[in-house]
């Protein structure tokens, strides 16, 4: 009977999700078309200006095709590319004058983004593609001007949909696999391209390298284990929304949902690991910061927040969010039992918030928090191999005690 519960309220819920996936970002300002094989190469970036207008300058080895586009909330200017590696030093992309952050990256496969989130609403009044050096290389150049809040809910109105990289994002959404007879289990490499998340301490490591890294060990380990099939969110630097996670999850009919996180925090002598599950009221401030941290990456990409579907008012899907819920907690309470006395915990390591990628009702979702790369110690393992197949056998034996359990309870 839980079976169908879930089979049912699942439909539904793939449905609201594939909406909810959807992008809308347009792009009214283009350059011509790039030439030339293989991606195309930033290797400068310059800004100047003040809080009335600010010139952002990249430099390019070929002509890039560019769309550039509006969102809000905030405010924010995206420049989409086609495939790009980036050569900027981080002090040169310094935010200043009108904008307090700027980011860019992978979007995916074929595609790059450049993001800069403005104080207030601005304006691109210039975007243009300028050759140097007799056409050996080339500049873009994007002069911002302050406006009124009014004139820019007029850019986002009047914007125009015209296939910059959104549009690839939907291509995510796959017809469903046959009913499989394995237990799959989403492995969930947190970040990824454009958003790198936390930065190391001492190596600089991105943890979106740490957490593909750790993910790429955990899947191979649990694909060892008899009638388990792990299956990667993403098994490359892609940036993929919080949205696509969950989705991507579902389309492979994955019985759990385990997301890899390893985070910064101000408090550098805290260290060790954690298992959050999903709640509307945090278990404690460093649960609740850390939620809201992690459920701006979205936003930190460029992608504009969007409406959720309304919650459907039927009590299957209630009962199938309760029974998750449970089965979440079973999980997150097997992984603290594995870790105990064999893997550095923090206190209190079973904790709960708002995690935007653990709301799957119908999927058991947790999200691990490996350690600190804020700390020196939880640093230097978080980039150990050895450290890696330790904690990834771990976890397995952890999803072997959970799976007994979820079986016995008729899951």
């Amino acid at each position: 009977m839980a079976s169908d519960r879930q089979r049912r309220a699942g439909r539904v819920l793939s449905l609201l999700s594939a909406v909810a996936a959807t992008l809308w970002l347009a792009g009214p300002v283009q350059a011509e078309p790039a030439t030339g094989q293989g991606p195309l190469l930033a290797y400068g970036l310059r800004i100047a200006g003040d809080d009335a207008r600010t010139r952002v300058v990249v430099d390019f080895d070929r002509k890039p095709d560019i769309f550039v586009h509006y969102v809000d909330n905030p405010p924010r200017v995206i420049v989409d590319l086609p495939e790009t590696s980036f050569g900027v030093k981080p002090e040169d992309a310094q935010a200043r004058g009108l904008f307090k952050d700027i980011r860019f990256g992978a979007m995916g496969a074929s595609s790059a983004r450049i993001v800069l989130t403005a104080i207030k609403p601005v304006e691109i009044t210039v975007a243009d593609v300028k050759t140097d050096d007799g056409g050996k290389s080339f500049r873009l150049v994007l002069d911002a001007e302050r406006i009124d809040r009014k004139r820019f809910a007029q850019l986002l109105t009047e914007q125009t949909w015209t296939g910059s990289v959104a549009a690839t994002k939907a291509a995510r959404v796959e017809e469903a696999p046959a009913p499989s007879s394995d237990f799959i289990i989403a492995v969930d490499a947190g970040h990824g391209g454009i958003d790198t998340g936390a930065v190391g301490v001492d190596t600089k490591m991105e943890e979106k390298a740490v957490t593909l890294a750790f993910a790429r060990e955990l899947a191979d380990t649990l694909n060892r284990e008899p009638g388990i099939k792990a299956v990667l969110t993403r098994d490359d630097d892609e940036f993929l929304s919080l949205s696509e996670r969950v989705l991507i999850a579902r389309q492979k009919q994955a019985k759990l949902f385990i997301s890899l996180h390893a985070d910064t925090l101000k408090q550098h002598d805290i260290r060790g690991a954690t298992v959050y599950t999903i709640s509307d009221k945090a278990s404690d401030h460093l649960a609740q910061s850390l939620a809201e941290r992690e459920n701006l990456s979205d936003q930190l990409a460029g992608v504009p927040l969007a409406d959720e579907p309304a919650e459907v008012a039927d009590i299957l899907i209630d009962l199938t969010r309760r029974e998750t819920q449970a089965f979440s907690v079973n999980l997150a309470r097997s992984i603290v039992s594995s870790f105990e006395g064999q893997i550095n915990l923090i206190n209190n390591p079973h904790r709960f918030a708002g995690f935007q990628v653990l709301r799957a009702a119908d999927v058991p979702s947790i999200l691990l928090e490996l350690g600190f790369m804020s700390n020196k110690e939880d640093e230097k393992l978080l980039v150990d191999p050895v450290w890696r197949k330790k904690v990834s056998e771990r976890i397995a034996a952890a999803v072997r005690q959970y799976r007994g359990g979820a079986r016995a309870d008729g899951g």
